[in-house]
């Protein structure tokens, strides 16, 4: 097995894919000479044959294992900690998105005083709820530049199952132009081909929103 394999392997199924040993050599990186790092990632799971048990070990107890010098030493206790430190969290729902309304109160503090026009796409799970927003464009004074690729890239990067499509219009006026109407159906009609549904397109101006979806504009 050569070195980088684990790491195709990640690339190609993810991670969950993966045994603990291989993990354990993407953390180390490289072996030494005539010790390939998978087979120091064996060793280290003969001498501590438990996660709990590698994660309570310190680099100097690490350290002692031959091939595992300060430097992967520390990498593994630092790794182990986080793993630690993210059980440790408590469960955060994610906010539900249940009207334009209330993505509009979430997003108008960022855009209403933008003197450009920004486009923000709200990625959303199967449940409605935010997974996060991405800033995907910016604009000139009366326009921004949206590319459906990019919209959809971040999506399925994130495996969101609906967008919300929202961006300004810093004249304060949120009647929907031509142009927005337009592209909102270019973006609904993409998403139909990749299956992710695009539930609205919400223009923030001031305090103010208009929703395409109420207008039945979309």
């Amino acid at each position: 097995m050569s070195d980088d394999k684990p790491r195709e392997r990640l690339l190609r199924l993810g991670a969950h894919a993966l045994s603990t040993q291989e993990l354990l050599s993407i953390l180390l990186g490289h072996g030494t000479v005539g010790r390939p790092v998978t087979t120091l990632a064996h060793e280290i799971l003969q001498r501590f044959p438990t996660l709990a048990d590698l994660a309570s070990r310190d680099p100097s107890e690490l350290r002692q294992i031959r091939g595992l010098g300060p430097a992967k030493a520390t990498v593994l206790c630092a790794a182990l900690e986080l793993a630690q430190r993210l059980q440790a969290e408590p469960f955060r729902q994610r906010t539900v998105i249940s009207s334009p309304a209330m993505l509009a109160r979430l997003l108008a503090p960022r855009l209403r005083h933008r003197r450009t026009e920004s486009l923000i796409v709200a990625l959303l799970n199967s449940a409605n709820q935010l997974i996060r927003d991405v800033t995907v464009g910016e604009g000139s004074l009366n326009s921004v530049v949206i590319h459906p690729r990019e919209v959809f890239r971040l999506a399925i990067a994130e495996n969101a199952a609906a967008i919300i499509v929202v961006h300004n219009h810093p004249s304060g006026n949120t009647e929907p132009s031509p142009e927005d109407i337009s592209i909102t159906k270019q973006l609904a009609e993409a998403g139909r081909i990749v299956d992710i549904r695009v539930l609205d397109h919400v223009i923030i101006g001031g305090d103010e929103y208009t929703s395409l979806a109420e207008r039945h504009l979309m």
